[in-house]
């Protein structure tokens, strides 16, 4: 899976949601859409590779109201790139609680509050990546491993990639923790971040694995969870239609 990072000056964890497997003969499709750490501090260099050699015409943020306030778009800001907020939160969260857990939190449990306490925004986020007008898209929050996390797993199961593999996409973020908090701490909204290794600041594959397991066990999958919150099936179709595509098929040796 290394390949699908893309790199930046000052973003630090972002990586195409395509090149996943798919079903028998399918993959995620590349270059449609990416999941991102916050992208305030993007580069006039960064700015030009979301531009030029991505497409950028999408972001959909989903950290919270007072945290874009706070935070900001940085050189977005003067771009025509469409620009959503749609939060994701715990049920119970407060509107500032962006650091809501402390060395002992539950993460699996957490990400369960997110699936329960943002439907609007997951179905929303789900009907604009199937929009192809909308391409490319990324999703971001700040770290791009919690928020970002739970709306990935769910598309990525909806569109028929393998628990392992969602898992796997998961922990990637695992490489780039030093990297995300050493930029976050500097920012008034992440004061409070953990050491790396502990709460949010982790990347466990366990902890993807026992959601996706309770997302299946619970609301029959992705795809399930989608229309019971209000996706339709037709909407469905077009999601599957923009993510997947056939994965190559690897040509055999010419006999000698």
């Amino acid at each position: 899976m290394a390949p699908r990072w893309v790199n930046f000056a000052s973003i630090d964890n972002v990586r195409d949601l395509g090149g996943l497997p798919a079903g028998d003969g399918y993959r995620t499709r590349t270059g449609l859409a990416f999941r991102s750490s916050t992208l305030q501090e993007l580069t006039d260099s960064d700015l030009r590779t979301w531009l030029d050699r991505l497409g950028l015409r999408t972001v959909i943020d989903l950290r919270l109201p007072n945290e874009v306030r706070r935070e900001g778009y940085g050189l977005l800001t003067g771009t025509g790139v469409r620009r959503i907020n749609l939060p994701i939160r715990g049920e119970n969260a407060r509107p500032d609680d962006v650091v809501p857990d402390s060395r002992g939190t539950d993460l699996t449990a957490l990400y369960a509050g997110m699936l329960r306490g943002s439907e609007e925004s997951i179905v929303a986020a789900a009907r604009i990546i199937a929009d192809r007008d909308r391409h490319a898209v990324v999703f971001h929050c700040a770290g791009g491993k919690d928020r970002t996390g739970v709306l990935a797993a769910v598309l990525l199961d909806a569109v028929g990639v393998p628990a392992e593999s969602i898992v796997q996409d998961y922990a990637l973020t695992g490489r780039r923790l030093e990297s995300i908090r050493a930029r976050l701490v500097r920012l008034p909204s992440y004061e409070r971040l953990p050491a790396v290794g502990t709460g949010v600041l982790s990347a466990d594959p366990a902890v993807m694995r026992r959601f996706v397991a309770m997302m299946r066990e619970k609301y029959g999958g992705g795809a399930e969870w989608l229309v019971r919150h209000g996706m339709r099936e037709s909407e469905l179709d077009r999601l599957r239609e923009a993510l997947v595509e056939p994965a190559p098929t690897a040509t055999a040796p010419a006999p000698r």
